[in-house]
């Protein structure tokens, strides 16, 4: 019986028989690739020696590069790689930015700027945005979720945000 547990940034789940080596080093492959950013959300699953990648991506080549960079990994013997690649659209790419300014421009979210990973991500699909990540405290999850709703041609924000502090 496996039992799994859950971490965030990038999200990995793992059966109790992974090696924290091989998460660690898969996370970091996922984050070091070199068009990985805001506007993408890189989650996995460890079972033993294969990767499952999830999330969602802007760019169709991040799809592809993720699955080489996790392949290459030592100890990993097959990587099932799920993750969605958002349609391109000019309007999501608008909403996308606008999202961006919306959130990252209010006083107590500034700061998350300044990090290397972006601690919250924008997905959007068809006009729907997703936030994803973590953050400090449920105030800065709300402030988040209110400027993104606020930006003109969203239809629905969902807040998956998750606070350091919430239990």
């Amino acid at each position: 019986m496996n039992k799994w547990i859950l971490f965030l940034l990038p999200l990995v789940m793992l059966a109790a028989d992974s090696t924290p080596r091989l998460v660690k080093e898969v996370r970091h492959e996922l984050v070091m690739l070199p068009y990985y950013g805001v506007f993408d959300n890189l989650s996995y699953r460890i079972d033993g020696s294969k990767v499952t990648l999830f999330g969602q991506v802007a760019r169709p080549t991040l799809k592809t590069d993720a699955e080489k960079a996790v392949k290459s990994i030592e100890g990993v013997q097959t990587v099932d790689n799920e993750i969605e690649v958002l349609p391109l659209s000019p309007n999501d790419d608008r909403i996308r930015a606008a999202v961006y300014r919306a959130v990252y421009s209010q006083g107590p979210l500034q700061r998350y700027q300044l990090n290397t990973i972006a601690p919250i991500h924008i997905i959007v699909k068809n006009g729907n945005v997703t936030l994803e990540g973590v953050v400090s405290n449920t105030g800065d999850k709300s402030i988040a979720g209110i400027a993104a709703n606020g930006v003109s041609g969203v239809f629905k924000v969902v807040n998956n945000l998750t606070a350091e502090n919430q239990k």
